[in-house]
């Protein structure tokens, strides 16, 4: 039995590493996205004129002026002193345009993880979208092959977690000398530093394995959940708790040929936003307004400069209504809800590490690191094992020969 649960982790391992080393490498450094991106492009980033900010909406007029083929998706609301705006936008080459609040002068505009080619404008958003999707590209009107695929080496990570916890258990209960089970299993715990390449290669893979396996469950699952939530993650909540739609849950998408194009206004919806926000008693401003083209619906979330991601990473409170007749179709409200809701809200800041604050995302830089460093060591004592077979084999061969 051992062997052949020995074999499923050699060879679920090999169908994964290369997956996971990416991921892992990526998700090291886009838990640092904002900043590593505010570093880069100082020149999209800052705005440095003097003055009132002119409303929103007036500057996503005026990018749609500029631009005549663009339409804007997504509104940020809230100017900061110093900073310029990102708006999203639907066009042909470039998805966000920056502008100076104050002057509304566009101070740039790039392709939010654009394949090719690379630069520092396009450097942070190519590394997210590698971490998630791998760049596959859209084919037959579904952009989501590269979604589903690290979904489903998700699944087999997850499966393969438990199939390697397993193997670092100890055969036997006890030892013919009487030693205990603990005591039989606490060496897979420790690393042989001065015990040679291949004695500390097999102990970084089994030991960090084991100390961190908590955390790999951990991203395994949320990463399987964020990938696959509307394949299989959401069908299944549904069946085993109580658990709170959005409306985007019972919409089927467009796909990217036939977009949904709105008849109701952002000045519209922003009315009855801040109308219904009121009658709530929502405290937070409305924060930022987007629209989507492949669902027909508007988004408003309600919060202040800053703290777009809410308390502990799970996002701001949001109204949701129809781009057709501007009607009111639900509300997300963080934190609150069945204990479904609260489980399936906790995916991302989980996965992010946002949910402990700057810890957390410290803590999932370092466990980005470790899954890399466990795909390699995995390659390598499966190719030092596969070269020792293959020389004992050879050896056998000569060994049979017959001497002339």
């Amino acid at each position: 039995m051992r062997a052949s649960w020995t074999l499923v982790h050699r060879y679920l391992g090999l169908l994964t590493a290369g997956f996971l080393f990416t991921s892992g490498l990526t998700g090291a450094v886009i838990s640092w996205d904002h900043e590593l991106d505010d570093l880069l492009n100082p020149q999209l980033m800052e705005a440095r004129t003097a003055g009132v900010a002119l409303p929103s909406l007036e500057l996503a007029r005026l990018i749609e002026e500029r631009h005549p083929d663009a339409k804007v998706s997504y509104i940020p609301l809230h100017a900061v002193k110093g900073d310029s705006l990102g708006f999203g936008v639907d066009a042909k080459g470039f998805n966000q345009v920056f502008v100076d609040p104050v002057s509304g002068a566009e101070l740039g505009k790039r392709e939010w993880g654009a394949v090719w080619p690379i630069s520092k404008e396009t450097f942070v958003s190519f590394l997210y979208k590698l971490h998630y999707s791998l760049h596959i590209p859209a084919m037959w009107g579904i952009d989501r092959w590269g979604i589903w695929l690290m979904g489903a080496i998700a699944m087999v990570w997850l499966v393969d977690s438990f199939v390697g916890f397993y193997l670092t258990l100890p055969v036997r209960a006890r030892s013919p000398a009487g030693r205990g089970w603990w005591q039989r299993w606490k060496p897979a715990w420790k690393v042989r530093w001065g015990g040679g390449s291949a004695k500390l290669n097999f102990d970084l893979h089994r030991a960090f394995s084991l100390w961190t396996w908590g955390l790999l469950f951990v991203l395994a699952f949320t990463a399987f959940s964020l990938n696959l939530y509307r394949e299989i993650f959401y069908p299944v909540m549904q069946t085993i708790s109580e658990l709170t739609p959005t409306p985007f849950d019972t919409r089927t998408p467009r796909d990217l040929n036939n977009p949904i194009l709105a008849r109701v206004g952002y000045a519209q919806v922003l009315e009855k936003a801040g109308a219904e926000a009121r009658r709530r008693e929502w405290r937070e401003p409305a924060g930022s307004v987007f629209y989507s083209q492949a669902y027909g619906i508007y988004g408003v979330s309600f919060f202040k400069a800053g703290d777009d991601h809410g308390a502990g990473g799970a996002g701001p409170a949001v109204l949701y209504y129809d781009g057709l007749d501007g009607r009111l179709l639900g509300e997300r409200k963080p934190w609150t809800g069945s204990a479904a809701d609260l489980f399936v809200q906790a995916q991302f800041p989980l996965h992010s590490g946002r949910i402990l604050g700057l810890p957390g995302r410290i803590l999932i830089s370092f466990m980005g690191v470790v899954v890399a460093m466990l795909s390699v060591t995995g390659v390598v004592i499966w190719w030092r094992k596969r070269s020792s077979r293959t020389r004992a084999a050879a050896a056998q061969k000569n060994a049979a020969q017959p001497a002339l």
